[in-house]
Order: structure tokens, then C-alpha cells, then sequence
């Protein structure tokens, strides 16, 4: 497949979700009244599901069950809702498993979550507003993956793609570019084109591949976009080599290692509780 013609796959995608768009106009009016969301989001019997078993996960780690959608937006904070909420609108809206990258479609948001945490453990204790600027596209930007999943069935390559993916997980996005001609990233972002999200999700995601090529004003976004998906790959979550490719880019980009390693160790904590 032509970097073409998974481009008119995209352009041929139907518009979001009424959800989905009451969502994401919610976000864009600044809005953090929760129970203004919860009544956005109670149209949509999944999205309610998922935000509660997202946050009785190990990943939140929250003292006692969480069991109304009003007390799950309350602790999780809005942004993080709003993120779960959308990824998983999203994810229905492609209809597409992840076969070929040897995990079911139930894992998007699994590792959605766990790179938006690591993000949050990381960020929250160096830059607050990058933090929450950071939420939604590090929760988003594997949703590329379900139209290159799509495309590698329609062509019969999910078993030859899923066998070099799983042998060099560090390779991805080079994988993905040699079969269908686009990595993740820049499928994600032109997707996120065309149903109109901002522009500063849009190109913090398209740059996370390469953050030297972002501009200024997202260079930074893209930088850490870019180290979360190496520390929360989605074949080895947490792994040592995942951890130390994350580590060498953190340091090659200049950030402080001592905050990064801390999010580390509670990310392993976290990972061992959902044992």
C-alpha cells in the first residue's frame, strides 16, 4: 500500500461520532464542570464503561472501587476523562482490531492509559501546564494504528507485518512506513486532520517520530510524546530495553533523568499491581 492510498482511506472516513464532537467541543470552551461532562458522556453507554474500568485499573490505583461515572471524572480530573472518553469513541469509530501487532484492540487502551499516566507521573512534577496540555494526545496518538491494522488485513500482510513487529519493537515506525508508507504518528495526526482537532494535538503528534523537524511551539510536546511511546511501547510496556531507549532520549533532548526515573519506578509499581 501507497502512502496515497492509505491517505484516501483517511479522507473517506466518516465524520465524528455526535459524541465524540459534543466531547471535543466541550474541551475546546474550557469547560472543567464534571457534571457537564458526565452528561455528555452517559449517551454513550462504552465510553461510561470504559472510563470506570479505566479507573478501577492498577494504573490509577484508587483506594476503593470507583462505581458512578460522576465519582470517576471526579478523582481522575476532567482532562484524563475527556482523553479516555475520546479514545475510546475512537477506537469504535475505525473499527479495526490490533492483530497485527500481536495484541487484541482492548490493549489501545491499556497502553493509551499507561502512556498518559507515565506523562502525568513524569510532567506533573515538572511543568504542570505541559502536563495537562500533554493528557490528550499522549492518550490518542497510538489511534493510527487500528487504519494501518485495517489495511494490513485488506492486503493479507497481518501475519509477515505482526512477525517483524514483535521481533523489533523498537522498529515500529520504520515497519509501518516499509508496508503501508506511513508510521503511526503521521497517520494519527492526519486522521485528527480531518475530523478537525486543534492544531497543537495534531502536530505534537505528527512530530513525535521526529521532534527535531517540530516547530518551536511543540517542540517540546513532541519530544516527550516520543520518549513515552519508547517507555510504554505497545509489544513491551516497561521493558528494560523500552526504559533505557526512553532514558537515552530523555537525556539527548536535555530533561532532568531524576524526575523521569521516579515515574519509572512507580509505573513498575503500578504494572505489578495489575498482576
Amino acid at each position: 500500500m501507497t502512502y496515497i492510498e492509505l491517505l484516501k482511506r483517511i479522507d473517506t472516513l466518516a465524520p465524528l461520532p455526535k459524541t465524540l464532537m459534543d466531547i471535543e467541543e466541550f474541551k475546546k470552551t474550557n469547560n472543567f464542570e464534571s457534571t457537564d461532562l458526565a452528561k455528555i458522556i452517559e449517551q454513550d453507554p462504552i465510553m461510561v464503561s470504559t472510563i470506570l474500568k479505566t479507573a478501577n485499573s492498577a494504573m490509577f490505583g484508587f483506594a476503593s472501587k470507583v462505581d458512578t461515572l460522576s465519582r470517576a471524572i471526579s478523582l481522575m480530573g476532567v482532562n484524563f476523562a475527556v482523553s479516555i472518553a475520546l479514545g475510546s469513541g475512537i477506537k469504535q469509530a475505525l473499527n479495526s482490531d490490533l492483530n497485527a501487532y500481536g495484541v487484541n484492540s482492548d490493549t489501545f487502551l491499556r497502553i493509551a492509559n499507561m502512556q498518559s499516566n507515565f506523562i502525568s507521573l513524569w510532567i506533573g512534577k515538572v511543568n504542570i501546564d505541559l502536563k495537562n496540555d500533554l493528557i490528550l494526545p499522549s492518550f490518542l496518538q497510538e489511534s493510527g494504528k487500528f487504519l494501518i491494522n485495517s489495511a494490513l488485513s485488506d492486503e493479507g500482510k497481518v501475519n509477515e507485518f505482526m512477525q517483524q513487529v514483535v521481533s523489533n519493537p523498537e522498529k515500529i515506525n520504520s515497519i509501518e512506513k516499509s508496508f503501508v508508507g506511513m508510521s503511526t504518528a503521521e497517520v494519527t495526526s492526519a486522521i485528527f486532520k480531518h475530523w478537525n482537532l486543534t492544531h497543537t494535538i495534531i502536530n505534537s503528534i505528527k512530530f513525535s517520530d521526529d521532534p527535531i523537524k517540530a516547530l518551536p511551539q511543540v517542540k517540546q510536546h513532541a519530544q516527550i510524546l516520543n520518549i513515552s511511546k519508547l517507555v510504554c511501547n505497545i509489544i513491551n510496556p516497561l521493558s528494560e530495553n523500552s526504559i533505557t531507549l526512553g532514558k537515552q532520549k530523555a537525556i539527548e533532548f536535555g530533561f532532568d533523568i531524576k524526575p523521569f526515573e521516579i515515574a519509572v519506578e512507580k509505573m513498575q509499581e503500578r504494572l505489578l499491581d495489575e498482576k
